[in-house]
C-alpha cells in the first residue's frame, strides 16, 4: 500500500484526485490540502508520495516546498498545468522525484506514483524535453558514454562491474569518471566521491 497526499489549491482537482485514487486498491489518499504548511501541520505520518502543484497561491517558492516535504520524509511528484522546462529543471534540482502535467490519464499518474514510491524518478515527455533543453552553465554536458558510466557506477556497482556493464576496460571507465568529475568541478560543483556522483545524478535528473 502506497500512501499519497495531494497539495493543490484547485478544489476541483483535489475532488477529482479523490475520486480517481479511490479506484486504485494499492494507493491510499491520506491527506489533501491547499498548502504544504497545512499538510505538515497534520498529526499523521508523512505520506510516501506527495502530489505537489508547482505554483500555489500562497506564494511559497516550489523549491522551498519540495525541500520541506523531502525533509519530512516524503517523496515528491510535481504536478503542473504548463510544461515550463526551466521550472521543471528547478523542481528536480530541488529534490522532486518526477514531473507530470495535469492532462495525463489515471494509469500514467498511477505508474508515476509507483516509480516515485520505489525510489526512482518518474519520467515523462515533459521531463525529457526539459532536460534536453536545459542549458544552465552549472549543468555540465556529458557525453553518452560518460553518462552511461556515471549511471552504472552511481547505482552502486564497483568500477570493474561498471566497466563490464559498459563493455570497456576498468582503466577507460575510470577515465570517464575522472572526466565527469572534472566537468562538474569546472561548473562550480566539486564532485569527489561516489556519494557526490549520486547526488549530482539526482540533482540533474539524470538517474
Amino acid at each position: 500500500m502506497i500512501s499519497v497526499a495531494a497539495v493543490d489549491d484547485d478544489r476541483m482537482l483535489l475532488d477529482g484526485l479523490t475520486s480517481w485514487l479511490a479506484g486504485v486498491p494499492h494507493l491510499r489518499l491520506v491527506a489533501r490540502t491547499a498548502t504544504v504548511g497545512e499538510l505538515l501541520a497534520g498529526d499523521g505520518p508523512a505520506a510516501d508520495v506527495v502530489l505537489l502543484d508547482l505554483v500555489l497561491r500562497d506564494g511559497v517558492e516550489p523549491a522551498a516546498n519540495i525541500r520541506r516535504l523531502r525533509e519530512a520524509g516524503s517523496r515528491v511528484l510535481m504536478i503542473s498545468t504548463v510544461p515550463d522546462h526551466a521550472q521543471i529543471v528547478g523542481a528536480v534540482a530541488a529534490g522532486a522525484d518526477g514531473y507530470l502535467t495535469k492532462d495525463h490519464d489515471l494509469p500514467t499518474l498511477v505508474a508515476a506514483v509507483e516509480e516515485v514510491a520505489a525510489g526512482r524518478t518518474a519520467h515523462s515527455p515533459e521531463l525529457a524535453f526539459a532536460w534536453a533543453q536545459d542549458s544552465a552553465p552549472t549543468r555540465p554536458r556529458l557525453a553518452p558514454q560518460e553518462l552511461a558510466v556515471l549511471r552504472h557506477y552511481a547505482s552502486g556497482l564497483t568500477l570493474k562491474a561498471t566497466a563490464r556493464r559498459a563493455g570497456i576496460s576498468p582503466h577507460t571507465a575510470k577515465d570517464y569518471l575522472d572526466r565527469v568529475k572534472e566537468k562538474y568541478r569546472q561548473a562550480g560543483r566539486p564532485t569527489h566521491t561516489k556519494i557526490d556522483l549520486c547526488h549530482r545524478l539526482r540533482e540533474d535528473g539524470l538517474g
